[in-house]
């Protein structure tokens, strides 16, 4: 099966009240956009921001307020959501929405996650972490689907990071929800392709976004499995707005975390973000995100991921006025997008690109570099223990 492509929203519960979260996924449902995904926060990356509702308490509220696809991107396992909670949390919104809801782990953020007290690792280790969520997360997705008194199947789990006694998912639709792996990396999305349900990313350019899924297309084709079985997700991030002006204000008052050009994983507060994003311009945002008021710039660029092959793309706009730009974009945008599987289909699906792939090349050395952010200069004083 290919997937169809959808366009949905990305609802950022680090920017906005969880009741007007709810009320911009509503908006754009009925303009036309399919399907939220939902950020995963405890704190803002900026304290102007002002808000970081609970993402897995907000999905619940979600779904009855549409019918599309509902997902939380990205969740760390562990810190402050050990991945049994983790898979028993979205189990439940499985049960509740099934075929819709879906999920994506992350290695993580001291912003959010130091507020346990745990010691922050490298990045390298917090990769490995975050795959061993994902096997404790898919052992006990094999526990669901057994019939109500019946003899259960149980899992159990000793890992260096978690460990599970012999237990099971109490819920009741055997079809577990996708759970996708979020990455920035080459190495990692190859990784992720051998055992997760799917891959998410953040847009940079279209080079880097295809790289990315061609690694993870190559980790499905190694591993033997069926490349129309996962999906690719992508979210991107934009400053549209009525004229130049406007856009390129609210994308420097608003959202100039893409111009930031360092690790942003061991920031541990918005106050010292704040800091850190002082002086930015319109040059910082250059190949980083899509400042403009020209509608058919906006249409290029989503089409432009779209035609790489993700299944997905989920917008973000940086203006303050979303109701504004969800009723713009229904209106002058969607219409305009040629998406596979809706009779206009201009994208190859994942099988035709994993047949079309050379046969499984390793990383070269510049991209082992630039996964996630384990080789890259850290920021002196921000990572510490607890």
């Amino acid at each position: 099966m290919t997937h169809q492509q959808r366009v949905g929203l990305a609802a950022m519960a680090d920017r906005f009240p969880a009741a007007e979260l709810m009320r911009l996924s509503s908006l754009a449902e009925r303009a036309g956009f399919d399907g939220t995904v939902l950020s995963d926060h405890f704190q803002p990356w900026l304290a102007r921001h002002g808000h970081a509702a609970h993402s897995w308490s907000l999905a619940g509220a979600l779904g009855q307020a549409g019918r599309g696809p509902l997902g939380i991107a990205a969740v760390t396992a562990g810190y402050r959501l050990h991945p049994a909670v983790l898979a028993q949390a979205a189990a439940t919104l499985n049960d509740l929405y099934p075929g819709r809801f879906w999920c994506a782990l992350g290695a993580g953020e001291a912003l959010n996650e130091h507020v346990v007290g745990q010691y922050w690792p490298e990045a390298a280790e917090r990769v490995r972490q975050m795959f061993e969520a994902l096997e404790v997360v898919t052992k006990l997705f094999a526990t669901l689907g057994d019939a109500p008194g019946s003899r259960r199947t149980t899992a159990r789990h000793r890992g260096s990071s978690f460990t599970v006694e012999t237990s099971s998912l109490w819920a009741e639709n055997p079809t577990p929800p996708p759970v996708l792996i979020a990455t920035s990396g080459p190495a990692t999305a190859r990784r992720a392709g051998r055992s997760a349900d799917g891959l998410m990313t953040i847009a940079t350019t279209p080079e880097r976004a295809g790289l990315l899924r061609e690694r993870f297309l190559t980790g499905v084709a190694e591993a033997g499995r069926d490349p129309d079985t996962v999906r690719t997700v992508l979210r991107l991030d934009a400053s549209w707005a009525a004229d130049e002006e406007t856009a390129l204000r609210q994308a420097i008052e608003e959202w100039p975390l893409p111009a930031v050009r360092f690790p942003r994983s061991d920031v541990r507060s918005p106050q010292d973000m704040e800091q850190l994003v002082r002086g930015i311009g319109a040059e910082d945002f250059e190949g980083r995100m899509l400042v403009s008021a020209d509608t058919d710039a906006h249409v290029r660029a989503i089409q432009a991921y779209l035609d790489l092959g993700y299944d997905e793309v989920y917008l973000h706009n940086a203006g303050t006025d979303q109701a504004g730009w969800i009723a713009h974009v229904g209106a002058e945008v969607l219409p305009r997008l040629r998406l596979r599987g809706t009779g206009h289909d201009s994208t190859p699906s994942a099988r035709q690109h994993a047949q079309d792939l050379p046969h499984a090349p390793g990383p070269t050395p510049k991209e082992q570099d630039n996964d996630d952010d384990r080789t890259r200069p850290r920021l002196q004083g921000l990572r510490r223990a607890v």
